[in-house]
């Protein structure tokens, strides 16, 4: 008996939407937008001006979210080298596609739209953004995760707005020192089968890797979190990183057993070499531990440091406070100037480096508190008013709190440093309506690739 013949199936696999699209402007994150049937689509890596093929991941109810496929008309701004071959699948730096100096230009734009926001554009002068040279390169640190693709070991980054580990093989933006060190260890753990952390079942022992590179040195400090501690496999994996990176001075674990997504245990264990690594910018030395805190852009950090303290102009006679001081970048540079500079930070850690670094550059000049910047400001006398205040908040700012005790005080000067133009532009608006006046505001590019911009902004008591 024959066998029945199959019915050809004469149903197609549903092919992805795909949308023919001209960009209208970029947002603040640097993200191409695009107007389309009452909604506005978003398409991360093209430019205003640009006709592009973006294929639909996801339709909400005012934004259309899509994946750029194909530029059928560039914009003068694109640049023609492929800097990135994963910057559709990482997502990390959306202007990279863009030629540095309209980078620039966009980023200058960007202050000024959040002055005017504010009412503060006919009060102050953008000036042109410092440019970071190199603009590749220049990350001296990297937080990377580690995961695995069946068997295939990944040190990545984790695609934005995902959990899914995007392998950094050669990343332009992190120091060329970070990427050898990243090979590394990825060959290593593939061949010395370390077991990867799986954060779906929650097992496993590599967790993340972290690496901190000092340019001026050519040093590394690497890092490996870990899910519990351990005695076997990191510190054979320790010192064959070791031998065959010899730039590498010092390798740590930290252990970190939490189910959250915090990077960091409250345990770090030396598995060899140094305990720290030291790093110059300008004339001053700084400690950095594996725990601290401490600008992604060294170069570009140092030009800041450099800026403030011209700007402060301080003398002997003149007293300073650094709020948010950090490991005291700032503070340690204005305190070769001053009588005496107080830095004023929420975490321990930072506090003992930011001290020991006092001692590393012999200033003794220079106190380091540990406390909320509100409680511990208000702890100053009225009648000692300090001569500058230099305030380096994170992205959110200051709060209404701070900003009316530092008005209270009643400084000559503040130096605000702010890496977000929104919340630095409303934290003005209320020290100008409190008796201050901008002096000069000065755009830094801290992340070149990206749309973040770094501000530093003199104000002097009127």
């Amino acid at each position: 008996m024959k066998k029945p013949l199959k019915k050809k199936s004469t149903h197609k696999s549903a092919q992805p939407e795909t949308l023919k699209l001209t960009i209208d402007c970029l947002d603040k994150d640097g993200i191409g937008l695009a107007p389309h049937e009452n909604r506005t689509a978003v398409v991360q890596g093209a430019f205003p001006g640009e006709t592009v093929i973006a294929e639909v991941e996801h339709t909400g109810r005012t934004h259309i979210f899509t994946h750029l496929r194909r530029v059928l008309r560039n914009s003068p701004q694109r640049t023609a080298n492929i800097a990135c071959k994963q910057e559709q699948n990482c997502l990390g730096c959306p202007l990279i596609g863009m030629k540095y100096g309209d980078q620039l230009l966009f980023k200058q734009q960007r202050v000024a739209e959040a002055l005017q926001q504010q009412g503060l554009l006919d009060d102050v002068k953008v000036l042109p953004v410092l440019p970071s040279d190199p603009p590749f390169g220049y990350r001296a640190s990297a937080k990377l995760t580690f995961a695995r693709s069946r068997e295939k070991v990944l040190i990545g980054l984790y695609k934005r707005g995902t959990h899914e580990v995007i392998d950094c093989p050669d990343c332009p933006v992190h120091h060329p020192l970070i990427n050898k060190i990243v090979a590394v260890v990825r060959d290593e753990v593939q061949r010395q089968k370390v077991s990867v952390y799986n954060h779906r079942h929650q097992h496993g022992l590599l967790r993340y890797l972290l690496i901190r590179v000092s340019p001026i040195s050519g040093k590394a400090l690497v890092t490996f979190v870990s899910n519990f501690r351990d005695l076997q496999q990191l510190p054979k994996l320790a010192k064959w990183l070791t031998r065959r990176v010899p730039e590498v001075i010092g390798v740590h674990q930290n252990i970190n057993s939490s189910t959250g997504n915090v990077i960091m245990g409250d345990k770090t264990i030396k598995l060899c070499g140094l305990p720290d690594l030291i790093e110059t910018c300008g004339s001053i030395r700084l400690r950095i531990a594996p725990e601290s805190f401490f600008q992604i852009n060294t170069l570009q950090a140092t030009n800041i440091y450099a800026l403030v303290r011209k700007w402060a102009n301080l003398s002997k006679q003149d007293t300073a406070i650094d709020l948010y001081c950090g490991i005291g970048g700032i503070a340690l540079h204005l305190g070769k100037d001053a009588w005496q500079v107080d830095g004023i930070e929420y975490v321990d850690e930072a506090v003992r480096n930011a001290a020991e670094n006092a001692r590393l550059n012999d200033l003794h000049n220079c106190r380091f508190f540990a406390g909320d910047a509100t409680e511990e400001l208000q702890k100053y006398d009225s009648q000692k008013t300090p001569t500058l205040v230099t305030v380096n908040p994170p992205r959110k700012g200051c709060s209404e709190e701070l900003l009316q005790t530092l008005y209270q005080l009643q400084p000559k000067q503040i130096i605000y440093i702010s890496c977000d133009p929104d919340s630095l532009c409303r934290d003005l608006k209320i020290l100008t309506s409190n008796g201050y006046k901008i002096k000069q505001l000065q755009p830094v590019d801290m992340f070149p690739q990206t749309a973040h911009i770094e501000t530093v902004v003199q104000l002097t008591l009127i």
